[in-house]
């Protein structure tokens, strides 16, 4: 028996295991059971297992099921994401937008397959798609909520107006081939979704056009969406390319600083004669505690300074302050010196041998919303908290902070007060990997809830709901922001954030290019279709164009934290790649955390307003 007849009977044996209802053959005239010990001929079983595995193929994947539904869409998704990876055109990704692509020809495929219906069932594909947009709006919500008002501060709240008229003009450019019947709202709302990279202000429409009774016309926005998404990616990078060199040599003038609130490590030398023989308590308030001491050197030995700590002349202090307060706390202590405390390899524990310095994590659950100076720390153990790390940023550790879990605190003092500091605070790092899912679903249920509340404004017959997309990430961005107050735990970790979202979005995404793809091939070659991409293309360059120019111009902001400014009000993260391998610094990066949650939550909102209005 050759090797391939043994191969042949391997496969029938494991066939009549797994099959044995339906593990029979039938070639010519011959009848038999599949468990045979010899083939009847290698054409017959060739025919045979082609057969049987188109069966078997078309039951699987072709067959409405739970899992054939889980295999199509996880199908999908691990195709579009491999292409997010290994495509790329001078470095620059679609990113998990190929996902979207590969959707839309499964489903122009399985029109084919299936004439006039989805490749998946309709109940099957809504609810993966809803519940995909939810988990991603609402984790989204999560992650910018701790900074979303922390964004209005100082030079967030510029940056903030600005990326709202770049969203104003965008929608007002969009309304305007409405207005003018050239396009309808359902089109150019899928349209503007596309030109502005923003699937939930997509999935904020759908809902609404879902919720008037216009499912086809929901369907129309997301192929106008899948059309002019390409437009919108890219587009900003060819804006921002366009006023790259006019705006560069100008924004050298400007004199911005977008950390200004990270805390920054400096030294002093007493010298001002009105501050010696004062406690560092009464000096602090007198600077309104905008500043934190955590050593002082005085005639060359180091101590430990507190509150009632009495300065004396030439006291050398390390403080922890703001970058924007420097020039003023030179004045008031008299001399800064020029060592920079700054260095990543700085080693805190050498430079003296009675204090040591440790990072230490906030895992217990009762310190999670509580205010610094409500521990007592100084007092309790004789230590200074120098600073704290949230995520990416290092905080000034002021006495009214409040502490989040998993905030992670620089701690200076003797070595068993650090150590207690450490059994009260947690410091259990091991914990952090595990998230709190009780806030997660439970934030889900409240947001869904306040999604389906119906808001009614004047002039409108319909009233006007938060729906899958609005609630979600508006409950997000309350639980981030203030769930800590009321002693939730709402920490996960970055990576934890990053998989919940990049989950929610594929499968939306997937799912959304399915329920499209069915007349994607039909729509692309209308007349409609160059409609769209003129529009969309408008729609990208105009905005973002005007308000950089804007932006540089008459907002003194450079043009690095001016791109990734405009890159978050159009929610571009494959622009802000660009803009952050063209210039130097975060500065980029920082402008795009600080307008990013406004901006999205405001297209989002205005999307529902929009299509409620002009329909109801």
């Amino acid at each position: 028996m050759g090797f391939l007849s043994r191969l042949v009977t391997i496969i029938r044996l494991l066939c009549l295991l797994l099959f044995p209802k339906t593990c029979v053959w039938h070639v010519g005239y011959r009848h038999t059971n599949l468990c045979s010990a010899l083939p009847y001929s290698p054409y017959a079983n060739a025919l045979f297992l082609s057969k049987y595995f188109m069966e078997w193929l078309q039951q699987t994947l072709l067959t409405y099921s739970p899992v054939q539904a889980v295999i199509i869409i996880s199908l999908i998704c691990a195709i579009g994401l491999t292409l997010s990876k290994t495509l790329r055109w001078r470095g620059i990704s679609l990113g998990v937008t190929y996902v979207f692509f590969i959707g839309i020809l499964f489903g122009a495929l399985g029109d084919y397959v299936h004439p006039g219906k989805p490749l998946l069932s309709q109940d099957m594909l809504d609810y993966a798609e809803s519940f995909g947009l939810v988990i991603f709006v609402y984790a989204l919500g999560m992650k910018v909520g701790p900074g979303f008002f922390q964004s209005f501060r100082k030079g967030g709240t510029r940056l903030n107006i600005f990326a709202l008229l770049c969203v104003g003009l965008g929608t007002l450019i969009a309304l305007v081939p409405v207005w003018t019947s050239v396009v309808p709202l359902s089109d150019m709302m899928g349209v503007l979704s596309g030109a502005t990279t923003n699937t939930p202000a997509l999935g904020a429409a759908q809902q609404a056009l879902k919720t008037l009774g216009l499912p086809g016309a929901a369907t129309t926005a997301a192929l106008a969406c899948a059309l002019t998404y390409p437009i919108g990616a890219i587009g900003v990078i060819l804006a921002l390319m366009l006023v790259r060199r006019p705006l560069s040599k100008r924004s050298k003038s400007c004199n911005e600083n977008d950390n200004a609130e990270e805390a920054f490590i400096t030294s002093f030398e007493v010298t001002n004669p009105a501050i010696v023989g004062q406690t560092i308590g009464d000096v602090s308030e007198m600077d309104s505690g905008r500043f934190t001491v955590t050593r002082l050197w005085r005639e060359g030995k180091v101590m430990l300074p507190k509150a009632d700590t009495t300065l004396q002349k030439a006291d050398r202090l390390m403080v922890i302050t703001e970058r924007t307060q420097l020039k003023a706390l030179t004045i008031f202590f008299g001399h800064r010196d020029e060592t920079d405390w700054n260095k990543a390899d700085i080693d805190w524990n050498r430079l003296d041998d009675k204090l040591i310095s440790e990072r230490i994590v906030v895992t217990k659950a009762e310190i999670n919303g509580r205010k610094l100076r409500d521990l007592q720390l100084r007092t309790r153990y004789g230590i200074n908290v120098s600073r704290v790390k949230r995520g990416d940023v290092q905080l000034v550790a002021r006495p009214d902070l409040v502490l989040l879990f998993g905030d992670r605190l620089t701690v200076v003092g003797p070595r068993e007060g650090v150590k207690q500091v450490a059994q009260q605070l947690g410091n259990a790092v091991g914990s952090l990997d595990t998230p709190n899912l009780v806030a997660i679903f439970s934030g889900i249920v409240l947001g869904l809830i306040l999604g389906a509340i119906p808001f009614y404004l004047p002039g409108m017959s319909a009233p006007v709901r938060l729906g899958l997309a609005g609630g979600p990430i508006v409950m997000g961005i309350i639980v981030g922001a203030f769930g800590p107050r009321l002693h939730m735990v709402t920490y996960t970790t970055t990576s934890a954030n990053q998989i919940l979202r990049a989950l929610g979005l594929t499968m939306y995404l997937g799912c959304l290019g399915l329920d499209a793809g069915a007349e994607f091939i039909a729509t692309i070659s209308s007349p409609s279709a160059i409609v769209w991409f003129a529009w969309a293309m408008v729609i990208t360059l105009l905005p973002v164009v005007t308000v950089a120019v804007a932006c540089v111009s008459f907002g003194g902001r450079s043009y690095a934290s001016t791109a990734g400014m405009l890159c978050g009000a159009m929610a571009n993260p494959i622009a802000l790649d660009y803009v952050n391998e063209t210039t130097e610094g975060d500065k980029a990066t920082v402008a795009y955390a600080s307008v990013y949650p406004l901006s999205m939550f405001v297209r989002v909102i205005i999307a529902q307003v929009i299509v409620m209005m002009w329909f109801g």
